[in-house]
């Protein structure tokens, strides 16, 4: 399937989608098709896990206490930006949600592989396709999403968030990772597609 074809099957989204509270569209993300151009080719997987980070309150959010700094800079921008930031020696991307001057994001954990598989594969270096994308610096790799597309949308090319399919039941829980941070650890913004072999960890 190339690019044309693909995105005849899926609409990319428009701003406005993005413009739903930060909850809501957590779980609005999951089926979406978050789709990568690149030199490669391109590769695309259904959105199965997101966390919600509701700044400037949040004391898991970078943005906690409206810290704005050049890396959360771009999260005081519109819904529908991306926010890339290094984790040790992994990127992860980001979903700019909240209005303008209101930092918020939603963290993408994890995806279900659908086109440019091989092309993941590759870039992993692995076969097993349920560890291909099951955590958020595995689907950056996979995709080819780097620290260059921070400040970019996901209205257009290279990077987009397209429809995908609705999923029957939806999961929800707390947040990976972030244990120290008070209260913050126990807010059940994990959102996630259930019973996915995608997701990157299950109960």
């Amino acid at each position: 399937m190339d690019e044309d074809v693909l995105l005849q099957t899926f609409k990319v989204k428009e701003r406005n989608f993005f413009e739903q509270p930060t909850l809501e569209l957590a779980q609005s993300l999951l089926g979406c098709l978050l789709i990568k151009k690149t030199v490669e080719g391109i590769s695309a997987g259904f959105i199965v896990e997101t966390e919600a980070y509701i700044g400037p309150e949040d004391r898991a959010a970078h943005s906690y206490q409206n810290r704005r700094t050049k890396r959360t800079e771009i999260m005081f921008h519109e819904a529908g930006h991306v926010y890339t930031y290094q984790m040790h020696t992994h990127c992860l991307v980001n979903v700019v949600s909240g209005k303008k001057d209101m930092p918020e994001a939603i963290l993408i954990r994890a995806v279900e592989p659908y086109h440019g598989i091989d092309l993941m594969k590759k870039r992993r270096k692995i076969d097993d396709l349920k560890n291909l994308t099951n955590g958020p610096g595995k689907l950056t790799k996979a995709l080819g999403i780097t620290m260059e597309d921070y400040g970019r949308t996901f209205l257009q090319p290279p990077l987009m968030i397209a429809d995908g399919f609705t999923p029957d039941s939806i999961s929800q829980g707390k947040r990976i990772g972030i244990e120290n941070t008070g209260e913050a650890r126990d807010y059940p913004w994990r959102f996630w597609v259930t019973g996915n072999p995608f997701v990157s960890r299950h109960k």
